[in-house]
């Protein structure tokens, strides 16, 4: 398959960049035993927002995977874990303009929710999962400087020095219309395509940089399992990719190949673990 290029044309926003990815928890401490403690993912940062709060762990490339957890019995979050149970809620990317990021979204049909500027340190709004493949896509206008990793809370994994971090290579995203989710994240959003194929059961795959540690992989997901698996849904987030010097640390890991070992289930998210050490 040969790369696609961008669309010609295309009134995208300035630079943005892929910032994290956000997993839907029950508690603050449900992400640390396998992100933490065997992943190795260093404390960065967290909050508290309305109805939820969030921590941030930091891996060795730089990407993010963020916890939000329910600090109240109702709100958004309350009913996405009712709903759905712990598992992938949304795909941050920080751009330059929000008002100019939200007009091209708007111009090309996709909705726009939750706009919010009355903190201009960070102002966001959303793009409705139905019109973003299956997953909440939050878009962000940040003045705050990356975040400088912080002293982490009262129970938090403190893992030896040398412990190892693993590298979040890339977040894999499975969609039934693998050209619509390119107008999305490539042409609208900006990504550029680092690389492209096919896997073994045919589906294709389109893989997609911001310039920074964060990667997407676009998987499309027509035949055989992969299209099972993913039924009706116009997109579902297929597994967190990770590079280790010690997959077989990982609680709940499998061997599937040799160096390559898979996780079904760490806060209802599945993991691929390539080891580094081969």
């Amino acid at each position: 398959m040969t790369p696609p290029a961008a669309t010609e044309g295309t009134d995208r926003p300035g630079a943005v960049s892929f910032d994290h990815v956000a997993i839907a928890v029950e508690q603050i401490t449900d992400p640390w035993p396998v992100f933490a403690d065997a992943l190795g993912g260093r404390y960065l940062d967290r909050g508290v927002s309305s109805g939820f709060g969030w921590t941030q762990l930091r891996f060795a490339n730089g990407f993010v995977v963020e916890g939000i957890h329910p600090e109240s019995g109702d709100g958004f979050l309350r009913r996405f874990l009712d709903r759905s149970g712990p598992g992938a809620h949304h795909l941050t990317f920080t751009v330059d303009d929000l008002e100019a990021t939200t007009a091209a979204l708007r111009s090309a049909g996709r909705r726009v929710v939750g706009e919010d500027r009355h903190d201009p340190s960070w102002m966001e709004a959303f793009v409705h999962p139905s019109d973003a493949h299956g997953i909440v896509v939050q878009v962000a206008q940040t003045s705050v400087g990356v975040p400088v990793e912080q002293d982490p809370p009262e129970g938090f994994p403190l893992l030896p020095y040398d412990h190892p971090i693993a590298a979040l290579g890339r977040v894999v995203h499975a969609v039934a219309d693998l050209q619509a989710a390119l107008e999305l994240f490539r042409d609208l959003l900006g990504g550029r395509v680092t690389a492209s194929g096919a896997a073994v059961d045919g589906n294709h795959w389109v893989e997609l940089s911001w310039g920074g540690s964060g990667r997407l992989r676009l998987l499309e997901a027509t035949q055989g399992d992969l299209a099972a698996w993913l039924g009706d849904r116009d997109g579902r987030l297929r597994h967190l990719y990770f590079s280790f010097d010690e997959p077989s640390t990982v609680p709940g890991a499998v061997e599937v190949a040799e160096g390559r070992w898979v996780v079904e289930s760490a806060c209802g998210i599945r993991l691929v673990v390539s080891s580094t050490a081969r």
